[in-house]
């Protein structure tokens, strides 16, 4: 048996490292492509680690303006921010809401948000609504519209309900409102759920692509995602359009430009992760456990 058990933990372990580094492997060759020069990568001798190192890659999309990678970096981090704070503050407040039992209705507005969620209305409905309020071609429609994911208002909402009502009599005694018990009391001891809700919504706006594609026509507000799109699956030959180069040395194919481009886009969703790492199993599962 002791044998058995030694050898099904050797396969788990296996299976483990495999799914690693197929997890892992698009990340290594996409990085190793952008730092190799450009005739290793033509032989195709570039796979797991750069060869002919060098970072002319980069320097070339930041500096060339025609291809928008700055500026849609610089979109990407407003989208992100802004969208980050102004959902969490909402799905934080809602949620607070839901979880009063004193609230008139919270188990039917529960249920509207499960419906909207389930029973999703389709783009063309969507549009047609976000149009009419002047959402089109706006800053706002990358924020407005993914303010509340009814399942981050689910965990959030179960999270608040698992802190103890006594704190909040304590400070209704003491003379605090509403509003004073939910920030000053509530919300600090949020922070797991919090962090773990930001994840999230930061991920999913830095990341959306088919919002942008159908409401923003002014490429000023392109976020990172379409420009990736204009760089690489549908280039347009008068703006985007990539050709062989040769900077200070090295051969530069589109293929070096487009890896550049791909991993500038992934590298700052790499970084939210570990600085929310230590709140985010917490408040997950916590949230889980008791929805």
């Amino acid at each position: 048996m002791r044998k058995r058990a030694d050898a099904f933990d050797w396969i788990n372990s296996a299976l483990l490292l495999f799914v690693s580094f197929l997890c892992v492997f698009p990340f290594l060759y996409i990085l190793a492509v952008s730092l190799s020069d450009g005739t290793y990568v033509a032989a195709g001798k570039v796979l797991f680690y750069p060869k002919g190192i060098h970072l002319e890659a980069y320097k070339y999309i930041f500096s060339n303006s025609r291809l928008n990678v700055l500026q849609g970096l610089r979109n990407s981090f407003l989208y992100a921010g802004f969208g980050t704070l102004f959902a969490v503050t909402l799905t934080y407040i809602t949620a607070y809401a839901l979880s009063k039992r004193q609230v008139r209705g919270r188990y039917l507005i529960m249920m509207l948000f499960l419906s909207a969620w389930i029973f999703e209305a389709g783009i063309i409905p969507n549009y047609l609504v976000w149009s009419s309020v002047g959402m089109v071609n706006s800053f706002w429609v990358m924020i407005v519209p993914s303010s509340i994911t009814t399942f981050l208002l689910i965990i959030t909402r179960s999270f608040i309900e698992t802190l103890p009502m006594e704190l909040e009599e304590s400070a209704v005694i003491d003379g605090a409102n509403d509003y004073q018990v939910m920030s000053r009391i509530f919300m600090p001891l949020s922070k797991p759920v919090i962090a773990t809700i930001a994840v999230f919504y930061a991920v999913a706006i830095w990341n959306q692509f088919l919002i942008p594609l159908i409401y923003l026509q002014d490429k000023a507000l392109y976020p990172i995602q379409l420009v990736l799109y204009g760089l690489i699956i549908q280039p347009d030959p008068t703006t985007t359009n990539l050709e062989n180069a040769v900077r200070n040395g090295h051969l530069l194919l589109p293929r070096n430009l487009q890896a550049a481009a791909i991993f500038t886009a992934v590298l700052p969703i790499l970084f939210i992760y570990p600085i929310a790492q230590k709140y985010f199993t917490k408040g997950f599962m916590i949230g889980a456990i008791k929805g």
